[in-house]
């Protein structure tokens, strides 16, 4: 059993049925399905040719779409809502969603807001009462040449806004993913220069320091930036999968096999594979059911 735990509906042409198609043709029984709540203003426009519901006003991947997919085909998914914590009815939707709904997880949280901002603080903590895991994308800003809309497009605030909000929710799960996270896997400081750096892991790799600090940190390795960060150094990838085991999820965020085939390739035991792909997903899951009362 294989669990994609990062994707989105209507995601880079994929509707219900593509989406269905395709995880039968990669061996994947359940995906976790994630909103990306934000403001119009806030989402880079080069996301307009993938996303069917770019100018919703809930932001571009709105919950009502998770849901949809979710009521036509409730053993594949597992829901995710990430209202932005902004909004002052944010707990309260979240808190509907779940009783209501099922949701599992909170994510996808992708905004112009420094991650230790206090509202989104008051849902991780809401978060963590409740089991739910949350899943934040981390860009870096970078020099587009543009003025308009927006010179350029940041998600979180870096690797220092983000561990703030791990260290003052360690009750909470936090799954660190996007290029401004793995990035950091390697200590070169490349991640204001390089949106997806390339070359040997040099030590001192953030991330790693923070794998060792924070138990409540975990990631899931989806997108290009997960998968390149493993690619850059084969060795160091065994060494790393093996020793966060525990805490990492196989993910996509888009529907190709590249990130399935090179954990069959590496060098890592079955039982390090086998929590990867789904375990830790399945671990996750259940303490968010048990929190809702769900004992099924």
């Amino acid at each position: 059993m294989i669990v994609d735990a990062h994707n989105h509906p209507d995601w880079h042409g994929h509707d219900l049925d593509r989406f269905l198609a395709n995880m039968d043709r990669y061996g994947i029984q359940k995906t976790w399905l994630f909103t990306w709540e934000c403001p119009i203003d806030e989402f880079d426009p080069a996301y307009n040719n993938v996303l069917a519901n770019a100018r919703d006003s809930d932001g571009p991947v709105p919950f009502s779409r998770v849901l949809s997919y979710a009521e036509r085909a409730p053993e594949r998914f597992v829901l995710g809502y990430a209202p932005d914590p902004r909004r002052p009815d944010a707990i309260d939707r979240l808190e509907a969603a779940v009783a209501i709904h099922g949701v599992r997880a909170c994510g996808e949280i992708k905004l112009r807001m420094m991650f230790d901002n206090r509202d989104a603080v008051r849902l991780y903590r809401y978060c963590g009462e409740k089991s739910l895991p949350v899943t934040v994308h981390i860009d870096y800003e970078f020099d587009r040449e543009s003025r308009y809309p927006r010179p350029n497009y940041w998600y979180g605030g870096g690797i220092e806004a983000f561990e703030r909000a791990v260290a003052e929710c360690p009750e909470t799960v936090f799954i660190g993913h996007a290029p401004g996270f793995w990035a950091h896997i390697s200590g070169d400081d490349k991640q204001t220069k390089e949106s997806y750096p390339d070359g040997s892991v040099v030590p001192g790799g953030k991330i790693v320091e923070m794998f060792r600090t924070y138990d409540n940190l975990y990631a899931d390795l989806s997108a290009g930036s997960g998968l390149g960060a493993l690619n850059r150094d084969h060795a160091f990838a065994v060494d790393f999968l093996t020793e966060f085991q525990d805490r990492l999820l196989f993910g996509r965020d888009y529907f190709d096999d590249r990130l399935r085939s090179l954990l069959e390739e590496l060098d890592i035991a079955s039982e390090v594979r086998k929590k990867i792909f789904r375990d830790n997903a399945l671990k996750l899951e259940k303490a968010a059911a048990a929190a809702a009362g769900d004992t099924d």
